[in-house]
Order: C-alpha cells, then sequence, then structure tokens
C-alpha cells in the first residue's frame, strides 16, 4: 500500500472507531507501517472521527518524527509491536465499551465460547496495568505480543493488530463482540464452554486454513493446556508468569438488576 491510499485508510478507519463508540474525544490511536521503517499514524490530541489525511504524522521506526505532525504520545506500543512481530502491519489501539469493562474488571477474554473466536482470534489475554505514554505499558505487553494477535490493558483498553488494518479493525471488533456476548450471556446464567474435541478441531481447521499459525498454540488460553495441544517453547512459562492476577473481589445482583444493568449497557451508543 503507498502512502497515499494508507492516509485514506487510516481516515476512513479512525471514522468508524469513533462512530462505534470504540473510541470518544481524542482516545485511542491507529497506524500503518508502510516499510521496514516508515510508520504513518494518527495524530495527538485529534478525535479519530475528525481527522484529515494531511495531518497524519511519520515516523521512523524509532518514533522519530519525519514531517512536522506530532504522533500520538502512545505510539511506542505501535511499535514494540511491529519490532516484535514483522509480519504486522498495521495497529488499532482503543477503548471499545465491552472489551474495555473486560480489562478494568482484572479479567482476559479467553473463555472457548464462540467457535469463530477460536478460529480467527484466540484468546485475548489481559496485561499488568502500565501508565499509558510510559514504557511501564509497553513493557506489561512485551510478554504477549509475540503469540497474541489481541491484547488487553489492565485499566486502560484494547489494542489489536494485524497484516493490515482491515484485519487490525475486524481483531479488534471480534475482541469487543464477544465481550459484548460474553457480558449478555451472564444474564441468561453464563456460557457454555465448547468441548475439549470441539476446540481440538477447531484449532486444527485454523491451522490449515491460515487463519492462525502454529504459533496461535502458545496464547494464554487455560483451554489449551486443559486439550493438551499448547506449544511446548521454553518462553510460554515465562509469559504465563506476567499474567496479572485478580483481587478476587465478588458482586452480587439479582436477575433483574443484572438484566436490567447489561440491557442498559447493550442500549447504550
Amino acid at each position: 500500500m503507498d502512502e497515499k491510499e494508507a492516509r485514506k485508510l487510516i481516515v476512513e478507519i479512525g471514522k468508524l472507531l469513533y462512530e462505534r463508540s470504540y473510541v470518544v474525544s481524542s482516545d485511542g490511536n491507529v497506524s500503518i507501517r508502510l516499510d521496514e521503517n516508515l510508520v504513518l499514524a494518527t495524530p495527538t490530541m485529534t478525535s479519530k472521527g475528525r481527522m484529515t489525511e494531511d495531518g497524519l504524522a511519520l515516523t521512523d521506526l524509532d518514533g522519530k518524527p519525519l514531517n512536522d505532525k506530532k504522533a500520538s504520545s502512545e505510539l511506542a506500543m505501535h511499535l514494540l509491536i511491529y519490532k516484535a512481530r514483522p509480519d504486522i502491519k498495521a495497529v488499532c489501539h482503543a477503548h471499545p465499551p465491552h472489551g474495555t469493562a473486560f480489562a478494568v474488571a482484572g479479567l482476559a477474554i479467553d473463555q472457548p465460547i464462540l467457535s469463530e473466536v477460536i478460529l480467527t482470534l484466540g484468546c485475548v489475554p489481559l496485561t499488568g496495568y502500565g501508565t499509558p505514554s510510559t514504557n511501564e505499558l509497553t513493557e506489561s505487553m512485551k510478554p504477549f505480543v509475540a503469540h497474541h494477535n489481541a491484547l488487553l490493558m489492565a485499566n486502560h483498553g484494547a489494542v489489536a493488530y494485524g497484516e493490515d488494518l482491515w484485519q487490525a479493525f475486524d481483531r479488534l471488533e471480534t475482541l469487543e463482540h464477544t465481550a459484548k456476548i460474553a457480558i449478555l450471556s451472564r444474564a441468561l446464567g453464563g456460557a457454555n464452554d465448547l468441548p475439549k474435541d470441539a476446540i481440538e478441531k477447531l484449532i486444527n481447521i485454523r491451522e490449515k486454513a491460515g487463519y492462525l499459525t502454529e504459533n496461535a498454540r502458545c496464547q494464554a488460553c487455560g483451554y489449551l493446556e486443559e486439550t493438551g495441544i499448547n506449544c511446548q517453547h521454553s518462553e510460554i512459562a515465562d509469559f504465563k508468569s506476567h499474567i496479572p492476577k485478580t483481587n478476587g473481589a465478588k458482586f452480587s445482583f439479582t436477575r433483574e438488576e443484572l438484566i436490567e444493568l447489561l440491557s442498559q449497557t447493550a442500549n447504550a451508543k
């Protein structure tokens, strides 16, 4: 993709993020890696719904400005992903409400409840909290980037990435849709996990079809261990040691209160 096409696409995706309430105000950031050392990114302090093609920032892979536009202060998370994953050419960071609710509650999206998610995304781990725009955030992400295509950041939001910007956006959208279904299913008594043999079949299908590679077997999913098909890479134990623990807090609602709360959430723009 040339730079002109990339500028047009970033503006288009920015409007979609804003219109779907995945971001508000100047939240979120998007980028495309144009070549091995050139990144086009959304500018700082600008609504993703009101960007212009000539207002985007251009940097190198170390974040050095290459035009007169200032990139988002969270560009460092994009650069980390690009350096760790040569296959990745685009990144979307946003605060989609249901996915971010998981992050705020200290929960990963890692239950095998939807076959389509296992096929195309895999599980989404929760990284430790890091102050936005600092190296705390990127340090907490490092252990997970190699084997996952989307992450939840504790008390912050979500990031998804892919071989092009549409794939990165689609993965973010899948993350948010899955989180919404998981939350709503709790009003009906909870979600049922897919059986182990079905999970194994789905993983074989996704690898044969090219949706995800064998690297995804190294994802921080409890159900992979249960099926006995998780990877044997030496670093798996190391990055799983970084998975943050929840504080174990529990909240009680009547069924009627929970249904009303979830209905309001589902209907919110």
